[in-house]
């Protein structure tokens, strides 16, 4: 499980600014270490999320995208106190899951 997700939301009126922050290596299998062996790859295929536990993004990811990635998203009708949740999984198998109130 990688580390946790950072997700900040602050709302500007009608709108709020959703901030991801994924901590993962999302490694593309192409790099090598010191002695020429490939890293092997590691990264996130799938990621969701959800508000108040309905789905509201639902997206896919490739190696393309580089190490710790950071999404931002606009979204209407959320209110302080709802719950924000993002989960992720990885080529590998491996998963992570945070939530989080806004404020």
């Amino acid at each position: 499980m990688g580390e946790q997700i950072k997700i900040r939301a602050q709302n500007q009126g009608e709108t709020t600014d959703i901030r991801i922050l994924m901590q993962h290596p999302m490694e593309t299998g192409q790099r090598k270490d010191d002695k020429g062996q490939t890293f092997p790859a590691q990264f996130i295929q799938t990621f969701t999320v959800s508000l108040n536990g309905k789905v509201i993004i639902d997206g896919q990811l490739n190696t393309s995208v580089s190490k710790n990635p950071l999404f931002t998203f606009k979204a209407r009708g959320i209110k302080s106190g709802d719950k924000l949740s993002v989960a992720w999984t990885d080529n590998t198998g491996d998963k992570r899951q945070d939530e989080t109130t806004v404020p």
